[in-house]
């Protein structure tokens, strides 16, 4: 979406099946935030969840519905004999282990309580986080700010995710974050996260 949002599956070697473009659940929401394919076997659903600042306001409104359609539209999924895979870039911080000075962070909306909750409602559908299963406890941050030296300072978030169904994470293999790649010249804040699957 031209200026704003925009999600895609790249399948190399692979052709992809589109399944959906776009959240259901409000037919007046243009804005392009999510695209489902099946690719070799495996549903792939890519997001980009609404920042929602400043909060409170009218954007962290649209963010919390969002998350709603979001749980409402995942519940089928989360139970699905073939394997799920959701990730994306959720805007969320799951909790204080993932950002540097959290209580710098408790009035923004990837980390208000609002936020932390319907990220909640949606993990106990019987999601995994991908990188938390596989590096309990590890600082692990997949954002960092242009400003104040983020990146050197490794003053980060972790807000990029993987979330897999049960067929998925029985397939599961490595998981990681490709942090150098923040540190390359015109790079993006965020840096790749990745899963590979047996």
């Amino acid at each position: 979406q031209k200026s704003w949002n925009g999600v895609a599956i790249l399948t190399p070697g692979a052709k992809p099946e589109e399944l959906r473009r776009g959240l259901p659940g409000d037919d007046a929401d243009e804005q392009s935030r999510l695209i489902e394919a099946r690719v070799n076997g495996v549903h792939v659903v890519c997001l980009y969840l609404p920042n929602g600042n400043p909060a409170p306001g009218p954007k962290f409104d649209y963010k919390l519905r969002w998350m709603e359609r979001l749980r409402v539209h995942l519940q089928v999924l989360a139970t699905s004999e073939e394997p799920v895979v959701i990730t994306g870039d959720f805007n969320v911080i799951p909790a204080e282990e993932d950002v540097y000075r959290p209580e710098r962070w408790t009035e923004d909306a990837l980390f208000r309580v609002e936020t932390r909750e319907a990220f909640g409602g949606i993990m106990s559908q019987g999601w995994t986080d991908a990188l938390r299963h596989q590096h309990p406890g590890e600082t692990i941050y997949t954002y960092w700010d242009f400003f104040r030296n983020a990146f050197a300072r490794n003053a980060g978030l972790r807000i990029d995710h993987f979330l897999l169904n049960k067929a998925a994470l029985a397939k599961l293999d490595q998981s990681g974050v490709d942090r150098d790649v923040r540190g390359w010249e015109k790079s993006s804040d965020h840096t790749p996260v990745w899963v590979t699957l047996r």
